[in-house]
């Protein structure tokens, strides 16, 4: 098993022990300026009722990007770090 497939495992049975779906989930990311990443970031979350905040890091270099999002079920919230997870230079918080 990968460390991916692994690590989504894990996530799945910590948030079915500790959330009561549907719920808000928080997403954070951060990715790199450089290039149109928060937009693509945007464009994932485009038409789902998603607040969306971003911030650029003291140097510039970087965004954090906040979203919040109701969500019915915990592979609802994998299947929206799965899609991310494309993204260049993005991390996942």
């Amino acid at each position: 098993m990968s460390n991916k497939n692994e690590f989504y495992s894990k996530l799945k049975i910590q948030l079915d022990d500790t959330t009561k779906f549907p719920a808000d989930y928080l997403y954070k990311f951060i990715v790199p300026s450089t290039e149109n990443q928060v937009a693509e970031v945007e464009a994932i979350f485009n038409n789902t009722g998603a607040v969306i905040n971003t911030k650029k890091s003291k140097t510039g270099k970087y965004v954090s990007v906040s979203i919040i999002l109701k969500i019915k079920s915990s592979d609802e919230v994998i299947a929206y770090y799965k899609k991310a997870e494309n993204i260049k230079g993005i991390i996942s918080l």
